[in-house]
């Protein structure tokens, strides 16, 4: 069993971590552009492997595709963040042009892989790997909804005093501001949120959660690797050993909620196929005007990379 991973910065090796230390993998490879940073970083987990007591081997190379021949998952983080004085328009060309380049060396020497994106604008990077792979959308899909939804988990069970282990909560929409948070399917031990908390401090939590990427930005001055490395490694977890969990993903809507031809964060059960099924929601009124004014936005910025 091989799983690779694209890109070693901070959340591409913390990826390959959680995927050693929990043997989701025999073998993980990482890999980079940069000579010597994936290897560097892949020994480094590979010799904590005496001490966390596991057997998954990391294995890291520069640009070595054909080491990565036969993975069965393949994790995307390639790409550069948002600097001063760069444009969207910018950002998305640059990061679509990497993203681009590593599906297409993924695809020839992993035919069969599995493709989770985590490089951001995630849901139009999501659709550039589509465009590219030219492989069925249930094998092509995003990581956003579940580092959300564990945002939004975390800050409910920090507020409530209870252990996030007890809260279920789904995330729709796109990654970013226009996310949709639905309370209404948010549970506390099998218990509604809404009779847990008032109405004022969940709406202010679910703000929070729209911003949750933002506040790292603010503290650390770049962005968030540890949850969104633990989102990807569950993604993974559950092909690998074909859990059939139920997780909100960036996924290609073909008519699922009235929505075509766009990437959106929706429920969806995940095994060894990858997207075994789209799960729909009896959405109402407000859920719906919500989930289509975030499609609207995800449209705007994927209608930038049809018109490069």
């Amino acid at each position: 069993m091989k799983v690779t991973v694209v890109g070693a910065g901070n959340v591409g090796a913390t990826c390959a971590n959680v995927l050693a230390t929990r043997e989701i993998a025999n073998e993980i490879i990482l890999l980079d552009i940069k000579e010597g940073v994936a290897e560097g970083k892949a020994l480094d987990i590979w010799e904590t492997a005496p001490i966390n007591l596991y057997d998954s081997r990391t294995i890291g190379v520069t640009n070595d595709y054909e080491r990565t021949a036969g993975s069965e998952v393949v994790v995307i983080t390639s790409g550069v963040p948002r600097r001063p004085g760069m444009s969207r328009d910018d950002l998305i060309a640059t990061n679509a042009g990497i993203v681009k380049s590593v599906t297409e060396n993924v695809i020839k020497n992993s035919p069969d892989a599995i493709i989770i994106i985590v490089s951001n604008p995630l849901d139009v990077m999501t659709y550039a790997a589509y465009l590219t792979a030219k492989v069925d959308s249930s094998k092509v899909f995003g990581m956003a909804g579940i580092l959300d939804t564990a945002r939004y988990r975390a800050f409910l069970a920090e507020e409530l005093n209870v252990s996030p282990k007890d809260i279920q909560a789904v995330l729709m929409g796109g990654h970013g501001d226009t996310m949709v948070p639905l309370p209404r399917y948010t549970t506390v031990g099998g218990i509604p949120v809404s009779e847990m908390i008032s109405d004022d401090k969940l709406n202010a939590i679910v703000d929070r959660t729209k911003a949750g990427g933002g506040e790292i930005v603010k503290l650390l001055g770049t962005s968030a690797w540890y949850a969104p490395g633990a989102a990807a490694a569950q993604m993974v977890e559950a092909i690998v050993r074909d859990q059939k969990r139920i997780f909100p993903v960036c996924a290609w809507l073909k008519g699922e909620y009235d929505l075509n031809n766009i990437y959106l964060g929706v429920p969806v059960i995940l095994g060894k196929n990858g997207i075994e099924k789209i799960i729909e929601l009896d959405l109402n009124e407000d859920e719906k005007a919500l989930l289509n004014e975030s499609a609207e936005a995800v449209r705007s910025v994927m209608s930038v990379l049809d018109k490069m």
